[in-house]
């Protein structure tokens, strides 16, 4: 079972790396459209559509990323000073009461307007020249699918959490500062100081 969850969380984390790079295609298309606008007098309307285009990829693409990574945000204030049952418990609950549905909801909205964008051959409304926007919302469905499943395997870790009290171990990407850790580093630095310290004080 741990194989599979740790599987899903490999095809998640790669997925959002490989979509990351969305954010240098943005980059060089900004840079291009204003060196085109302000130093060619040579603006193209479609550009807006398409940035657009590239930051909701970037966006919705992070979400089964982001969930992999046990990363969106929660009250954690609260949520650290829970048992790991407890914190399980509550997770489980809220997946089922709101994450399955609005996500369910999310992937048949989305396979609907990618379906009618694709029957109409929509493109930009903003240039005649415009991108076409169904492969975009072709993302909507994908997302939402990708991040169903990755539900699924955080819903999976809830139950054993619940039933062994520890949660199991999760694939390991970037991670944010862990100010346990960062307090006990700074500590374990201090401690060989303790005992010269004392001796000057008893002195």
């Amino acid at each position: 079972m741990q194989k599979l969850l740790l599987a899903v969380d490999r095809l998640s984390t790669r997925l959002g790396q490989l979509c990351a790079w969305a954010i240098v295609g943005l980059t060089l298309l900004i840079g291009w459209e204003v060196f085109n606008r302000y130093l060619l007098s040579n603006p193209h309307p479609w550009v807006m559509d398409a940035s657009n285009m590239l930051y909701g990829l970037l966006f919705m693409m992070a979400g089964a990323y982001t969930l992999s990574k046990n990363g969106h945000v929660r009250g954690d204030v609260l949520y650290g000073f829970f048992e790991p049952r407890t914190q399980a418990f509550f997770d489980l609950i809220l997946y089922l009461l709101f994450f399955v549905g609005g996500v369910v909801a999310l992937v048949y909205a989305g396979w609907d307007f990618f379906q009618v964008s694709y029957a109409q051959g929509e493109r930009s409304s903003i240039a005649a020249d415009g991108p076409p926007i169904y492969p975009f919302k072709a993302v909507i469905p994908i997302a939402g699918a990708l991040l169903l499943l990755q539900g699924i395997v955080e819903i999976i870790r809830c139950l054993i959490c619940l039933k062994t009290g520890e949660w199991p171990s999760r694939e390991q990407d970037v991670e944010e500062v862990d100010i346990d850790k960062l307090k006990a580093m700074v500590h374990a630095e201090d401690m060989p100081d303790a005992p010269t310290s004392a001796k000057k004080v008893g002195a």
